[in-house]
């Protein structure tokens, strides 16, 4: 397995994505740009995707980050960025585990 396929909170994943960029890697940097209720992870959290599914950060403390990693291969395909909203009146989040009652926004975009 690759060492970056696992997530790693010790490293920062700005300095990830600016170091998978120097290797030629296509990256996508997912944001958490708004929160509401009680939200896993504070706007201006980041994760970092490369186009082979690996990653490193996390914008929700494991709950959404499939979810988000998903949609961020379709963001590098595309070149296209996107909003994304997770909460408990949406059905995708009790399946990715946010029924606590709060709900994120996650802006994911490719970086050039």
């Amino acid at each position: 397995m690759d060492e970056m396929a696992h997530l790693d909170e010790t490293r920062d994943p700005l300095a990830v994505a600016e170091s998978w960029r120097a290797e030629g890697r296509q990256v996508a940097l997912a944001t958490v740009v708004e929160t509401w209720g009680s939200a896993p992870r504070p706007a201006g959290s980041h994760l970092v995707i490369d186009a082979d599914g690996n990653f490193q950060g996390s914008v929700s403390g494991g709950c959404v980050e499939g979810a988000v990693v998903t949609e961020a291969a379709e963001v590098l395909d595309t070149g296209k960025p996107r909003m994304l909203e997770f909460g408990v009146a949406d059905e995708t989040a009790w399946r990715v585990g946010l029924s606590c009652g709060g709900r994120i926004r996650v802006y994911v975009e490719p970086l050039n």
